[in-house]
């Protein structure tokens, strides 16, 4: 545990600048007590009057009596953002991707995170395995909801297998203690051919409908398989037929929650839609969309903010000749946004581009997963227009730098193009397609996790 925690900045005209804390200065105690994690330090500062010791730059240290209004901030930024190390994955988990990838990539990506404090901050799935007793104790007692929780199997037995623990299994009781204590949560299951699927799968989503509604949502997702895994689990890709199997038994325990319940409950992500070749659900199934930034409505969501957006316009004879590109996954709902957008637009011309991902494999198709690479070498001698529309989750999270760490300024000058990047949402896809939309920054990548 870090008992020091040093103070990245100070906002101007908070708190801290007038007692003078410095950027450089560390936290040493709030209230007498040492700082855990940030949950400690919000949940100690929101009295009305609290005494903080810091440490300067210089060694000095100053006990500070402060009296301020309840909940005010006292304007600190800490270089660790969660105020702890992150906790990394026990587990070695058949379907991990991490375990897939191949070497020589940057050294954070090869890091497992497993933080139930993560999953509250930043929507991160855990397993419950890196937890114990107190960990538990805490989310309930700050309440931190919703979790995100990987349950995969309701089977102990069979999770203790698909995860490689042999706590696994008995580690599924947290769920029960959450739900008593109503914290909300979100679950995942990543579904391997023939292991957790077909009667797995029906009894893991009937084990899971005793927590509605503290369990708000349950994403179905296809692991995803590269082309690394030589001495892993034989996993086995799902084909057209498995997928419409998924969707049957996914859409009859819909019914089936949405008339005892009034909510859908249980989801397929959009890879099983496309992989079955069949429409993706109403807007209306999707719930709010619980589980977007997991796959799940990615595409329907992105239809009708399209649809929406441009019903909302008048069209007109601008002249604009522009690209993008989009891994399999999206390449259909990416082309016929783009032929509306022309029929709206009769001289607005987008070239799009499918991208196989030669890297990983063939059947990883997000593009979120493509690298500078495989753009490059695809895009090499196509017509690509005024400029070439990279859609954010592309890039590194601000910062311009591909997964394969090729930078944007190379990619720039490899295939002598200037790059717009576009956000996620529908309505800004087609703002920044017809040049309208003026808070588009060019340069600068501020990913979701998940993204078409």
């Amino acid at each position: 545990m870090n008992n020091r925690h040093l103070i990245k900045s100070v906002t101007p005209g908070s708190i801290a600048e007038e007692m003078e804390i410095e950027a450089g200065d560390y936290l040493l105690e709030v209230n007498g007590t040492t700082i855990v994690d940030i949950f400690d330090y919000q949940l100690l500062c929101m009295d009305e009057f609290i005494d903080v010791v810091i440490e300067k730059s210089n060694g000095e240290q100053w006990e500070l009596e402060i009296e301020k209004d309840e909940n005010e901030e006292l304007g600190l930024e800490f270089e660790n953002g969660l105020m702890d190390e992150y906790r990394s994955c026990c587990n070695k988990c058949m379907f991990c991707f991490i375990d897939q990838m191949p070497p020589g990539m940057r050294e954070t990506l090869y890091f497992k995170d497993d933080d139930s404090r993560l999953s509250f901050l930043q929507g991160n799935y855990i397993t419950l395995t890196n937890m114990n007793e107190n960990d538990v104790d805490r989310i309930i007692r700050y309440n931190l909801s919703p979790i995100n929780i990987s349950v995969h199997t309701t089977n102990p037995k069979l999770r203790c297998k698909m995860l490689n623990n042999r706590f696994a299994g008995d580690k599924l009781k947290y769920i029960d203690r959450l739900n008593a204590a109503d914290v909300e949560m979100n679950g995942q299951v990543v579904l391997c051919k023939n292991v957790n699927d077909k009667e797995e799968l029906e009894r893991t989503i009937s084990d899971l409908e005793k927590y509605i509604p503290n369990m708000r949502s349950v994403s179905i997702v296809p692991s995803g398989l590269t082309k690394f895994r030589d001495g892993l689990y034989p996993l086995e890709l799902f084909e057209k037929e498995d997928a419409c199997a998924v969707i049957d038994t996914i859409e009859k325990w819909q019914k089936h929650f949405y008339e005892k319940y009034g909510i859908h409950f249980i989801h397929a992500s959009d890879e099983w839609y496309i992989l079955a070749e069949r429409e993706m659900p109403e807007e209306e199934r999707y719930d709010g969309y619980l589980q977007l930034e997991n796959g799940v409505g990615m595409i329907r969501s992105f239809i009708e903010e399209v649809k929406d957006y441009l019903d909302s316009i008048e069209g007109d004879d601008r002249v604009i000749n522009v690209s993008t590109i989009s891994g399999v996954l999206a390449y259909d709902t990416i082309k016929s946004s783009c032929d509306k957008i022309n029929k709206k637009f009769p001289n607005v011309n987008v070239h799009v581009y499918k991208i196989i991902n030669d890297y990983f494999g063939h059947s990883i198709t997000v593009t979120g997963l493509l690298t500078g690479q495989d753009i490059c070498s695809q895009l090499s001698g196509k017509e690509l227009g005024d400029n070439l529309l990279l859609p954010t989750n592309t890039l590194k999270a601000d910062e311009n730098i591909f997964l394969d760490d090729m930078t944007l300024e190379e990619f720039e000058k490899n295939l002598q193009i200037n790059t717009i990047i576009v956000k996620s949402s529908g309505m800004d896809f087609v703002k920044t397609i017809i040049n309208e939309n003026e808070d588009n920054n060019p340069k600068i990548s501020t990913n979701s996790k998940y993204e078409l």
